[in-house]
């Protein structure tokens, strides 16, 4: 097999090769490169030691140097080259307490979570593959090397990670291993919050962000995200839907873009519909509030899982507002521009339409059709530069001063006031009208 490497990754593997050493590409890398995937990085193992590898190569980085691994500088683009390696005893479920160099590309290869990741490649050798990964390639497993109980009792991450890479790649988790993750999932709470976040936004943002709920039957939500399964079994009796609560998010998901915000987004929107259930005496079930909840829920799991403070912000807001349904005339969208905020309302509208999507077909047309108004009208207000914030306003707190208006909380209402007046009548924002307005006001 021919895998055609880059020529920076040619390069440094010709350099250790001319002096004396092994070294392959290995890993994710090729395992992308046999399935058509580009990959998102380059690794290199060797038999070089760190301080033999940054003595043949100009600039490198020590970014990992007690594990082996430098990061070799080509122009801009750095490769990281690990020396090959034993790990020692595990005693955080996460980082081996020691590691050993060695001379043996297969113990190195032997340490790696997943079959398919555990396959190296050079143009001399060819591919590497001790462990089966090409066969499992071939049937579309997710298996780990060698004993699953083992590997995952090494690094509980890796638990995760099965799932990541099976909704990643569309391939099942392999019995065993499977099996492994079932017995092994409580570990994941060594695991730090910003380990998980990584592996669960790659999740969402994969082919099938649906996977998650393999995560739930599997017991990793139970660990990791528990109000996902407050969410399994919650019955939806209402003319609007036709999936339960966990099956109308999985539903709402796969209607949005891969975009971390969006698909954030609907796997939180609706998780306050479990406390928030009520049925009347007809038997129709009812969620009123639930946006509010769903809302303060968001907000407690992406702190808890350390998203950083713009992600909370636009995702808290849009769960806010994924409910939040109007006639779609030109006042009611800017008054929505206003609230929901000029940059996301275009990913409101795209939560609003996932949202319908994923409902059943009752009323469906008439709904998306409301959407659809929405954008075009949208697109209209920002094509003739209508005012939806302060700062499109022809005033400014200068020009209220100049009228006579005193400093302080009485400029700020005025300008609330004022951008008001030009949401509801957009040809008011005119600076000669906006400050007549304000004289009739202070009767000036």
């Amino acid at each position: 097999m021919k895998i055609e490497l880059p020529r920076k990754v040619i390069m440094i593997v010709n350099n250790l090769q001319l002096h004396g050493y092994e070294a392959f590409a290995v890993g994710g890398c090729v395992r992308d490169s046999i399935l058509c995937r580009k990959p998102e990085d380059w690794d290199i193992t060797t038999s070089a030691r760190p301080e033999e590898v940054k003595r043949l190569f100009r600039r490198t980085v020590d970014t990992g140097i007690e594990h082996g691994t430098v990061t070799v500088m080509i122009g801009k683009d750095g490769f990281e080259v690990t020396t090959y390696r034993v790990d020692g005893l595990y005693e955080d479920n996460r980082h081996p307490k020691e590691v050993t160099f060695t001379a043996n590309l297969e113990e190195d290869l032997k340490r790696r979570d997943f079959t398919i990741n555990a396959m190296a490649y050079n143009d001399e050798v060819r591919l590497v593959d001790v462990f089966g990964g090409m066969q499992d390639l071939n049937h579309h497993l997710i298996r780990c090397v060698g004993d699953p109980m083992e590997r995952f009792s090494e690094d509980a991450l890796r638990i995760l990670r099965a799932v990541r890479f099976s909704a990643q790649l569309s391939f099942p988790i392999e019995g065993e291993t499977a099996d492994a993750v079932r017995k092994l999932a409580p570990t994941l709470n060594n695991i730090s919050a910003e380990r998980i976040q990584v592996e669960l936004v790659k999740l969402l943002m994969s082919d099938h962000p649906e996977l998650i709920q393999d995560a739930c039957e599997l017991g990793i939500t139970r660990v990791i995200l528990p109000e996902w399964d407050a969410m399994v079994g919650v019955e939806q009796h209402t003319p609007h839907h036709k999936y339960d609560v966990a099956g109308h998010t999985l539903c709402a998901m796969k209607n949005v873009k891969k975009d971390k915000i969006l698909r954030l987004t609907m796997l939180l929107h609706d998780m306050g519909k479990p406390q928030m259930k009520t049925t009347d005496e007809s038997g129709v079930d009812h969620f009123k509030g639930h946006a509010l909840v769903s809302e303060e829920i968001a907000r407690k799991i992406l702190r808890r899982l350390k998203f950083d403070n713009d992600t909370v912000k636009k995702v808290t807001r849009l769960v806010c507002y994924h409910d939040y349904r109007i006639e779609a005339t030109p006042r009611n969208v800017r008054r929505a521009m206003n609230r929901i905020g000029v940059e996301l309302f275009p990913y409101y509208l795209a939560v609003r339409m996932a949202d319908v999507k994923a409902q059943s077909p009752y009323q469906r047309r008439k709904k998306i059709e409301n959407i659809v108004e929405m954008r075009e009208i949208y697109q209209e207000i920002l094509i003739s530069d209508q005012a939806v914030t302060l700062r499109q306003l022809s005033v400014s707190g200068k020009d209220l001063l100049q009228l006579g208006m005193r400093p302080g909380k009485q400029i700020g209402d005025m300008l609330n006031e004022l951008l008001e007046l030009v949401i509801d009548e957009p040809e008011m924002n005119d600076k000669d009208k906006l400050c007549s307005y304000v004289k009739e006001k202070l009767g000036i």
